[in-house]
């Protein structure tokens, strides 16, 4: 019943086109020096970002993919770096090759005419002429930078995929696997990198907050998000003004399960981000079992954890409901039709569990909210 009045409703709405955007509050954006992200980087890359003029409230991601160009995620656009320093938009790049593969193939009927033109097109789009494209010694350089030139000191984030470096910045590791007993033993032949450059954004969740407070009660709220939209960074914020309290609400004793290092960032113990004075982390641990010790050893009002999906999470999520916590999480997703789509999470969303739903797009800005819905699918916002 939930289900089809819920969206029967959203349907509506979106069709009718009545949004109302919510804006980020005051922002306040954290450690704009880029030196600590330069300084990782093999030294015929931190020469060209150099050379850039790159500011770190702006980059968003760098990619390093051996014999492959290096990749830059700037202003929520993708950008590869050329040989003399400069940035050319990827869509640049390849806009020109559809229009020439069109040309191409463009009356021709046979066969062998359209696989021919599908090569020459082939061909066009991969043309590097005046690319930076990344190499294996620029691979090592930086996973030893990254590492400190001790990479075996950091082997449980290896077999975790990421190392999260002073900054609370985030590198993710790819290469080859190497297994023992059907479990991730290590990481070698590292030959891709993908540095995540956080952001604090001090404020972004100012506009949130009274629609997850009611009568002094913080709701169970889920913060639906696509990839790179934000969701992480407006977390951490209501988590540090839950934490350190408001004229909205007192403050309250949070517990964040930093499962993957994002939240707080934590760099030897300690956290990277502001997360509020009354905030307990648990760091690198899988969040099931971190609620529940949480619950045992620290006794918070609210739980806070990032990226759920699993049914070992959901059963956590349900004990942490029975022992009186408050939840705040986060799901990858477009939409609420997306969460339906989850087995475990859509029994969360029938039962009601959530009583808020936080909708972020990338329209506009990143992390710009798209609606807030109740548990019963009405539109707060």
């Amino acid at each position: 019943m939930f289900r089809s009045s819920f969206f029967a409703f959203c349907h509506i709405y979106n069709y009718k086109g009545h949004k109302r955007r919510l804006k980020a509050g005051d922002k306040e954006i954290m450690n704009q020096d880029i030196t600590g992200i330069l300084n990782i980087l093999s030294a015929n890359i931190r020469n060209l970002c150099t050379r850039l003029g790159l500011k770190k409230s702006r980059l968003i991601e760098v990619r390093l993919r051996v014999n492959e160009p290096l990749i830059l995620m700037y202003d929520n656009m993708e950008y590869m770096v050329t040989t003399d320093g400069r940035m050319k938009k990827s869509s640049e790049i390849h806009g020109d090759d559809k229009n020439s593969a069109n040309e191409l193939s463009y009356g021709r009927s046979s066969a062998s005419e359209l696989s021919h033109d599908r090569i020459s097109a082939n061909e066009i789009s991969h043309d590097r002429s005046g690319l930076y494209i990344v190499t294996m010694k620029d691979i090592n350089e930086t996973v030893e930078h990254i590492s400190k030139y001790s990479l075996y000191a950091y082997e449980d984030e290896v077999r975790q995929g990421f190392i999260t470096i002073e900054g609370g910045h985030r590198v993710g590791i790819a290469g080859k696997v190497t297994l023992e007993n059907g479990r991730i033993k290590n990481l070698k032949h590292i030959t891709f990198l993908n540095i995540r450059i956080a952001h604090e954004v001090k404020g972004c969740g100012s506009n949130i907050i009274p629609y997850i407070v009611k009568d002094n009660l913080v709701c169970h709220t889920l913060i639906i998000s696509p990839p790179r939209c934000g969701k992480t960074t407006l977390l951490r914020d209501i988590v540090r003004q839950l934490s350190d309290g408001s004229e909205i609400i007192r403050g309250q004793s949070v517990g964040v399960v930093d499962e993957r290092s994002e939240i707080a960032a934590c760099f030897n113990g300690m956290p990277q981000n502001d997360v509020g004075m009354r905030t307990d982390i648990l760091d690198c641990c899988p969040k099931a079992y971190g609620m529940m010790m949480l619950i045992r050893s620290m006794s918070p009002a609210i739980i806070a954890v990032d990226e759920i999906g699993s049914h070992e999470d959901i059963a956590a999520i349900y004990d942490a409901i029975n022992s009186g916590c408050k939840i705040i999480a986060t799901v990858h997703g477009n939409s609420v039709d997306d969460v339906l789509c989850k087995p475990g999470l859509r029994k969360l969303v029938e039962e009601r569990v959530f009583e808020r739903y936080i909708v972020l797009n990338n329209r506009g800005h990143i992390g710009n909210v798209q609606y807030i819905f109740d548990e019963r699918g009405s539109v707060l916002a």
